[in-house]
């Protein structure tokens, strides 16, 4: 009878930095939402009007959020296997 031989108790460099980086594409829908809700925080309670630089706000953290998630795309593609999805 053969022993199994161990898994290494640390990861390869390239598993782990998918795995980080996929990590990082699920926190991205939560920063989204922190970063859009974050001007309530600092208006007044009567105002219900927007300014034009809530606008540019709003635009500006959508614009960031699109450019974030299409840098995290290319390395959430590579190397999709079930070899590192057995843990």
């Amino acid at each position: 009878m053969m022993a199994r031989k161990k898994p290494p108790l640390f990861l390869a460099r390239a598993p782990y930095r998918r795995r980080r980086l996929r990590d990082a594409a699920r926190l991205l829908p939560i920063l989204g939402i922190f970063l859009l809700l974050l001007p309530l925080l600092w208006t007044e309670e009567s105002r219900l009007n927007l300014s034009a630089v809530d606008v540019i706000y709003f635009f500006g953290v959508w614009l960031l959020l699109i450019g974030l998630a299409a840098a995290f795309a290319p390395g959430l593609r590579k190397g999709e296997g079930l070899k590192e999805e057995e843990d």
